[in-house]
């Protein structure tokens, strides 16, 4: 069971929160000069790295704010956890999935 420090609320147990998935996909732009491929892999395709990881996550059961972090995929450690208006505290050369 992972112990996850929401950045409002403090430490709490897993179970308050639910992840959203990869964190910093930018949606392509002007919607007139998007193809059909670029707006699938943007609606679809996500990292799936072995180790550092990028994700959103919701403090659900709690003040329900969202926060990213990064979580080391093969061990569940976290990393880092930072606001969303943050950038990614860990180098992408470390897989933060960026």
């Amino acid at each position: 069971m992972l112990l996850i420090e929401c950045p409002w609320c403090g430490p709490r147990d897993e179970h308050e929160f639910h992840c959203g998935g990869q964190s910093h996909i930018q949606r392509p732009g002007p919607a007139e000069s998007v193809s059909d491929a670029q707006w699938a892999g943007y609606l679809f395709d996500r990292l799936n790295p072995r180790g550092a990881h990028a994700e959103r996550w919701v403090h659900q059961y709690g003040c329900g704010r969202w926060f990213n972090m990064v979580r080391d995929t093969t061990t569940h450690q976290i990393l880092a956890i930072y606001q969303m208006h943050e950038p990614c505290p860990v180098p992408s050369d470390k897989g933060a999935g960026l």
